[in-house]
């Protein structure tokens, strides 16, 4: 049976379910040359992918992986790399090395803890990153001061940064100190460099929920293997009358 045959799958997907990358990721690297199916170099898009196949990247064979999608929570003073050239601690110092050929979805800086989506799925990582697809992140921020009223109407309207304006979907007052942030596009440092603009210095950052999946009780350094029916919540946002709290709901995820 050919790689064109039409039952195959087709070859963007086949490379993002061996782990290569997202489709978009995939589809530049066969126009670059880079993959050969059956012993040549192929640039057709459209070419289709059969168990009788196959597939090299680079040269080496690819196969699919066994897809696998885990919710960590990240503890504060580990950074989001599999290897630091500083020699900081990672996040894959944490980890068994079953999961270490999982790629981390975005990033909490050092000093932030809470909620991170782990995968090998590159079209999952995609859509929770790309902008249009607007999935929330819900923190929870303590500042080193009483947080003005009037600075939350700002992190709405927008803050002008080096970096430029940045503003948040939500922001809710839980304490004097204490405040809720949830963003739906995110830029580097985002949280940090608002509260800076504004005079405040966080003192801790802790992410709680993405799209409609919660930490939870999941403690700091645990992972939980999600099923089907908690990944179809990443890509949900709660609705509008749901994200004005921030109460968790009573069917926590708990971890492994």
């Amino acid at each position: 049976m050919s790689a064109n045959h039409e039952e195959g799958t087709r070859l963007n997907k086949y490379l993002a379910l061996c782990g290569v990358g997202s489709r978009r990721a995939c589809d530049e690297l066969i126009q670059s040359g880079r993959i050969e199916v059956n012993g040549k170099i192929c640039l057709n898009m459209g070419t289709r992918i059969t168990p009788n196949d196959y597939v090299r990247f680079d040269g080496k064979r690819v196969t699919p992986k066994e897809i696998s999608i885990v919710a960590f929570h990240k503890p504060r003073g580990f950074v989001c790399t599999k290897e630091d050239e500083l020699g900081r601690e990672t996040i894959y110092d944490l980890l068994p090395v079953a999961l270490h050929n999982l790629h981390h979805v975005g990033r909490l800086d050092r000093d932030s803890e809470g909620l991170l989506i782990l995968t090998n799925d590159g079209d999952l990582s995609q859509q929770l990153m790309h902008p249009s697809k607007s999935v929330e992140k819900e923190y929870l921020v303590t500042a080193n001061q009483a947080f003005e009223n009037a600075h939350l109407d700002q992190f709405l309207a927008g803050i002008f940064t080096e970096g430029g304006k940045l503003k948040a979907k939500a922001i809710e007052r839980l304490s004097p100190r204490r405040i809720k942030v949830i963003l739906d596009h995110g830029a580097k440092r985002q949280i940090r460099v608002m509260f800076e603009a504004l005079g405040y210095q966080v003192t801790k950052l802790l992410r709680v929920r993405i799209g409609s999946l919660w930490l939870g009780d999941l403690e700091a350094a645990q992972y939980a293997v999600l099923n089907p029916k908690e990944v179809s919540l990443l890509m949900k946002n709660p609705s509008n009358e749901k994200s004005k709290g921030h109460t968790e709901p009573k069917d926590k995820r708990r971890g492994r």
